[in-house]
């Protein structure tokens, strides 16, 4: 099956060769990342830093493919971890840079441990604070604490809203006022939050009036303030003037080094997903595609977010069931579009192969039938994929190809009955 060139922006890096000619011979379901996509994202970062001194960290929850460290390495100042293992890999595969983490409870022994590879520490609540900071500090790490400023600005995502009623992430300023002594004041270096997701920088605006209300008496005693992520500054609607307006504002009013830790933003659009149809099926009005990836395991988000991610040539807008009419082949869509464009010939529930009855990635109208071996490509798959898949009934972890920027493909992983076996018993 071919389509007519894509420009959106999750397929634009395609050079205007389609799936079926770039990717035909790679054995799927299968991940490619896009060097030259990261590179794009890296120089849009970086300006954001030239231009207002601040630095950005990139969070390893989503996109720790460290093949490509030593690329991002030329425009972040480090990674970003959330526990152990991310700021291990982070010191590790990206040497010289900083590394930042915040956990929401540390233990014992993996804090012993961590004071071998981050340099900056935050904390969860003061009590975490007061069972370990003193010790980080003796260490010689720059201590800080994830503060609630009670701001909630997304909609739709309440999962993702750490500013949510009963967030257990960050401290609210009447558990400062309960907790926090001036010996434990002292021990900060710097405060942190993190509230948005998938956001404009309209968003962190509101949020950060909302800190300056809540802490702004605080800020002035700290050396930095981290912003946190879901800043999504590198999608091409992003307001970039106004970011680097309200850093410029923190920076100078409060005389702190800023922070971002953007995940999404370092590999937005640098990502596919290719995957074969296998069969085609249908259930009363409903056509449905088997595919060979599948949403429970190899975009998970797809289910948990949840989202229906961009597919080269196919219509996203298509998003109820389909039936056809008088028992031809044309397809109507149930939902009303009204823009002419948007219109399909043919709709199909696009599945995965597992037993799990809701692996469905979405419905979408095709301008062609869908054919057993075709091939299918997902955008922006780069991002919260090969760092949350799993192998749920067995399923292979699909191989991560490098697409270089000149356009050679190259596998790095080489994933097999092994690499399931080995989470599930002794070696």
């Amino acid at each position: 099956m071919e389509w007519a060139i894509d420009n959106r922006p999750p397929f634009r890096g395609l050079g205007g060769q389609t799936p079926r000619q770039l990717f035909r011979s790679l054995p799927t379901p299968c991940y490619i990342i896009d060097e030259a996509g990261l590179r794009r994202n890296g120089e849009i970062l970086a300006s954001v830093m030239k231009n207002t001194g601040c630095k950005i960290l990139l969070a390893q929850k989503a996109f720790s493919n460290y093949d490509f460290y030593p690329l991002l390495a030329e425009y972040l100042s480090g990674t970003e971890a959330s526990g152990l293992y991310e700021a291990r890999l982070g010191a590790e595969k990206m040497q010289g840079k900083e590394v930042h983490v915040f956990c929401a409870a540390y233990t014992e022994t993996e804090f012993n441990e961590l004071l071998n590879y981050a340099d900056h520490i935050v904390f969860n609540s003061p009590n975490q604070l007061r069972k370990f900071g003193t010790k980080a500090k003796s260490y010689g790490k720059s201590i800080g604490l994830r503060i609630n400023p009670e701001c909630s600005t997304q909609e739709g995502h309440a999962i993702y809203d750490p500013c949510a009623p009963g967030s257990r992430l960050g401290t609210t300023r009447a558990m400062w006022d309960e907790k926090m002594t001036d010996e434990l004041v002292e021990l900060l270096d710097g405060l942190h939050f993190h509230t948005l997701c998938e956001q404009d920088s309209d968003a962190l605006e509101v949020t950060l009036n909302a800190v300056e209300e809540k802490f702004g008496d605080i800020l002035p005693r700290m050396k930095w303030l981290n912003m946190g992520g879901g800043h999504h500054i590198t999608r091409e609607d992003y307001d970039v003037a106004r970011l680097e307006k309200v850093i410029t504002y923190a920076r100078e009013k409060w005389n702190v080094e800023v922070y971002l830790e953007p995940g999404e933003a370092v590999a937005l659009n640098a990502g596919y997903l290719a995957t074969r149809v296998l069969d085609v099926v249908r259930n009363g009005e409903t056509s449905i595609a088997i595919l060979d990836a599948s949403a429970a395991c190899h975009m998970p988000d797809v289910i948990e977010m949840p989202y229906m991610p961009p597919l080269y040539g196919g219509n996203t807008d298509c998003k109820k069931s389909c039936s056809v009419a008088d028992g031809t082949d044309n397809v109507d869509c149930m939902e009303d579009i009204d823009n002419a464009d948007n219109s399909v010939d043919f709709a199909y529930r696009l599945a995965g192969p597992t037993c799990l009855a809701g692996d469905v990635i979405g419905d979408y109208g095709f301008e062609a039938e869908l054919q057993e071996g075709d091939i299918l490509l997902f955008g922006d798959m780069a991002i919260y994929t090969t760092c949350k898949n799993n192998t749920f009934n067995g399923m292979p972890l699909p191989n991560i190809w490098k697409r270089t920027e000149e356009g050679m493909l190259t596998r790095l992983t080489n994933f097999g009955y092994e690499d399931f076996e080995m989470r599930l018993g002794g070696r």
